[in-house]
């Protein structure tokens, strides 16, 4: 059990008489598996995961499809590939809708599919340059902290970003309860403040488009080229990919990090929770209307109305959390969502408009 421990894995199941593995890599249908023997590799066992040759659509809990970083029971096989039997129970995941569902194109399909499972940290890194989308990382903290696990957000690239630091502080202002800290791979400059989340057994998932170097990251954590670096187009910032298939890579100090393309999409699919934490500036005001079911727009005793014209919460802010609110709703129910849109879509627009130009009137 050393070499398990070692990858993280905290005995809580009853293995039976099945060895525990842990996932380390995706190839299709075909799993790189660590396990007390080594390494090797293993397959899904047909009467647990498929049903006529189709994949179960309809299976929970021990039987979810197994991935990067999941632990596994499985029938080892010394000569040939192993058999995973069962999917240990996840303490964090991150999921998308599954491509490979019979479900998939049905506008109500709810089949998803996990990416990475079993992470204590989510990098979420953008650079220093033209990648930098606050957009974006109220998307990437809002899926992270869903996850279960705990948004860290890295700006990249500070040896090549020029006067940045008015672009640091718009970020502080929407990390929430996430730390922001800023490096660069190539001069090593805020790698040092990292070492908190280096921990032996701990495994951390890196978040962020192409291009923002996160094979540089991990190569300069390894202290050796461990990944493949490609570089990127420099009139837009751009990067190709060089991530092929999820894995997960053990360092020489014993902290494992998830890099995957699955991660390029992801959806908004059930954010109740992680909403709540990446935008407690927002959530700190609900409940505290005059109205019980008072809608933010036109209402007396609005506190969210209150607020930004105190100046406490920017239009923009607003903004963000509605239209992150209403992906999630799009994507859990799109005949819902549309019902709904087509009912408040032109009262919040009359609405924000009012707002704009309050704001403008202002200054």
């Amino acid at each position: 059990m050393e070499k398990l421990l070692q990858y993280g894995y905290i005995p809580t199941a009853d293995t039976q008489s099945y060895q525990v593995a842990r996932i380390t890599a995706v190839h299709r249908e075909r799993f790189e598996i660590v396990c007390e023997k080594g390494f090797t590799y293993a397959r899904l066992k047909s009467s647990v995961y498929f049903v006529n040759n189709e994949r179960n659509d309809d299976i929970t809990g021990t039987a979810e499809y197994p991935t990067v970083g999941d632990f596994v029971l499985i029938q080892y096989n010394e000569s040939g590939d192993s058999t995973i039997v069962r999917t240990l129970e996840r303490k964090s995941y991150f999921a998308r809708k599954d491509p490979s569902s019979k479900l998939h194109k049905s506008e109500n399909s709810d089949s998803f599919q996990a990416v990475a499972a079993n992470f204590d940290y989510v990098f979420i890194l953008s650079s220093l340059n033209h990648d930098l989308n606050i957009g974006r990382l109220e998307r990437y903290l809002t899926l992270s902290w869903q996850s279960q696990a705990i948004p860290v957000i890295i700006l990249t690239k500070a040896d090549v970003a020029e006067e940045y630091e008015d672009l640091v502080k718009e970020v502080e202002k929407i990390a929430g309860y996430a730390a922001v800290y800023t490096i660069s791979s190539k001069t090593g400059v805020g790698l040092e403040e990292l070492n908190e989340y280096l921990k032996p057994r701990k495994t951390i998932v890196f978040l962020g488009s192409s291009g923002v170097g996160k094979s540089s990251l991990v190569n300069a954590l390894a202290g050796e080229e461990v990944m493949k670096v490609n570089n990127i187009r420099e009139d837009d910032s751009k990067g190709r990919h060089t991530t092929t298939h999820r894995q997960l890579i053990k360092l020489e100090n014993g902290v494992m990090i998830i890099d995957t393309p699955g991660m390029r999409e992801l959806g908004m699919w059930d954010v109740t929770e992680g909403i709540g934490e990446a935008f407690s500036d927002i959530d700190q005001y609900m409940g505290k209307c005059k109205f019980n079911n008072c809608s933010h727009q036109n209402e007396p005793g609005c506190a969210i109305k209150e607020a930004m014209e105190n100046g406490e919460l920017s239009l923009e802010r607003w903004e963000s959390y509605n239209k992150l609110k209403k992906e999630a709703r799009y994507s859990d129910n799109k005949v819902d969502y549309s019902i709904m849109d087509k009912k408040a879509g032109k009262q919040f627009s009359k609405w924000n408009k009012q707002q704009k130009k309050a704001g403008k009137n202002r200054n």
